[in-house]
């Protein structure tokens, strides 16, 4: 096809105009959630809670459309408090950037993030919105995101900002939930921003709505460094494998001859993020995720987190950029749960059970098959092999997902099935692991037939979800007691079993005067939670 062609038939896009789909995307991704609304008058997505921004610093980023789901959809609790948004790879105008910065303000924010990529219409545009908020008394700070490592001599426009925006979403985000100053917010992402890293490359050019293609790119081509609005790349050469693409991406990546090079060497940590950047199908992308997971490893460095998907898109094209951020406990306790934590937890709660493995099945003999201690340490082995050769989720959903699928396999009978109700919850708060413990003791009994005062686990199970349930209203100091309160109920509850009559499980059928000692599975809940605790606490 010919260019004439291509200008009199533009690539197919499902949109009513090219004037108005920018309009109507964000009123599509505002009616879709009732936590988004729309600033009156310009391209401005809100959280719709504003009032819980009073005294905490608010955040506001965005740039032009076409990036989706970068900006709007980062605007939530702990992430962006609002995202301004431009036409079709074009920067929002200054005077919608001030809307939103005034927005926050008079929500009571005590001071405004601006989270911006290097390029030059966004540097200058929020830019002058910043010197306008400030002559209106509003606290204003800046910082710009520039980790494309794709030039070995950056232009003076300097390194372009790419996806590991989003990281600085993600952080600032929670240092600002966590009460931090505005000073304190920059300092800290300014120094993470020196260990980020992004490059990309892709199969096809993509097109603005009713344009041409950013770029020519001939069949079984590849580009390698090309930006997220189209712009060519630095390197063109023929399609290779996933594992050839991403090394030669890492590769280029990490070459100190590089002057926006990403230093990385063995024994170092870092959180991965494999973008899509628009049109990829599900098994490339995890054939790529893979790739990057192995080429990483073998050059000795850990790989603590993981993110694959559509995090900053350039609309329909068919590439993806990889975004390496080197990592700390703080950075990953600020990103979200704690891998290493996790591990150490799920480590601890094995080896208790393999410890307690001829006690359980000891309390079992006298009230049924005597194989408690056996199907305990069946999941404990299967967890730990699982630990050796995987990386622990920081999702709680996807956590417990993996260890539900491990026990039921592994250990099946009743205390394998509760862990299948565990796996609703994927926040990663406190309140919300013991939302998705209650919920899984409710479709033990739901399903199970029994209840707290039948002598089974659900003796020392309940009363210890009903005391975590307290972590919703916790102060964060106090959490460490509601643990506590929690193992001392499990362990009471599971010494009160001794003292009463089965009414659901093989004990039921056996006589009450032979059952004399403590439920197995009510000492095993305890063990586990008691392992949690020592875990938790060996961290202060």
């Amino acid at each position: 096809m010919t260019r004439t062609e291509m200008k009199e038939n533009p690539k197919k896009k499902l949109i009513n105009s090219a004037d108005n789909c920018v309009d109507e995307a964000l009123c599509g991704l505002v009616r879709a959630s009732g936590a988004l609304s729309l600033l009156k008058g310009h391209r401005v997505v809100l959280r719709s809670d504003l009032g819980n921004l009073r005294g905490k610093v608010a955040l506001l980023s965005g740039g032009g459309s076409g990036h989706e789901p970068a900006h709007g959809g980062y605007v939530g609790a702990g992430m962006l408090s609002a995202a301004v948004a431009g036409g079709v790879f074009a920067s929002p105008p200054p005077a919608s950037i001030l809307a939103a910065i005034l927005s926050l303000h008079n929500a009571g924010a005590s001071g405004v993030l601006l989270i911006v990529k290097n390029y030059t219409g966004d540097r200058l545009n929020f830019g002058l919105a910043a010197e306008q908020a400030r002559n209106h008394g509003v606290a204003v700070d800046m910082v710009i995101v520039a980790e494309d490592c794709a030039f070995d001599q950056p232009s003076k426009a300097g390194r372009r900002g790419l996806c590991g925006t989003i990281f600085i979403h993600k952080l600032a985000g929670a240092l600002a939930e966590e009460g931090c100053s505005l000073d304190q917010i920059v300092s800290k992402v300014t120094e993470v921003l020196k260990g980020i890293g992004t490059l990309g490359v892709s199969l096809s050019p993509c097109s603005v709505p009713g344009c041409l293609p950013s770029f020519d790119l001939p069949p079984g081509d590849m580009e390698l460094g090309l930006g997220i609005h189209g712009e060519a790349g630095i390197q063109r050469s023929k399609v290779a494998s996933a594992d050839k693409v991403v090394k030669t991406m890492i590769d280029h990546m990490t070459n100190p001859d590089s002057q926006s090079h990403l230093p990385l060497k063995s024994g170092d940590s870092v959180v991965v993020c494999v973008n899509n950047l628009g049109a990829l199908s599900c098994l490339e992308m995890a054939v790529v995720t893979r790739a990057a997971i192995i080429c990483l490893e073998s050059r000795g460095v850990e790989v603590a987190r993981v993110m694959s998907g559509s995090f900053m898109t350039s609309l329909e094209m068919a590439g993806v950029s990889l975004t390496l951020m080197k990592a700390n406990q703080e950075t990953l306790r600020l990103f979200g749960p704690l891998s290493p934590l996790m591990r150490q937890v799920l480590g601890r709660i094995c080896s208790t059970l393999l410890e307690k493995q001829e006690e359980l099945n000891s309390l079992d003999r006298a009230a049924g098959d005597g194989d408690c201690g056996n199907t305990h340490a069946q999941a404990a082995r299967a967890i730990q092999e699982w630990l050796q050769d995987h990386v622990v989720p920081g999702c709680p959903g996807k956590l417990l997902s993996v260890l539900a699928g491990l026990v039921q396999e592994k250990m099946g009978g009743s205390s394998g099935a509760v862990a299948a109700g565990h796996v609703s919850e994927a926040r990663a708060d406190a309140a919300a692991w013991a939302s998705a413990m209650h919920a899984g003791t409710q479709a033990m009994k739901r399903y199970g037939g029994a209840d707290t005062g039948d002598r089974t686990m659900l003796d020392a199970l309940c009363p210890a979800v009903d005391e975590l349930r307290k972590l919703s209203a916790a102060a964060p100091g106090g959490q460490m007691a509601v643990l506590q309160a929690a193992v001392q109920k499990a362990t009471s509850g599971a010494e009160s079993t001794r003292d009463l009559t089965a009414r659901a499980g093989r004990a039921s059928y056996i006589a009450a005067e032979r059952v004399t000692l403590p439920d197995p599975g009510a000492v095993a809940v305890a063990a586990i939670l008691k392992a949690v605790l020592e875990s938790l606490e060996g961290q202060k």
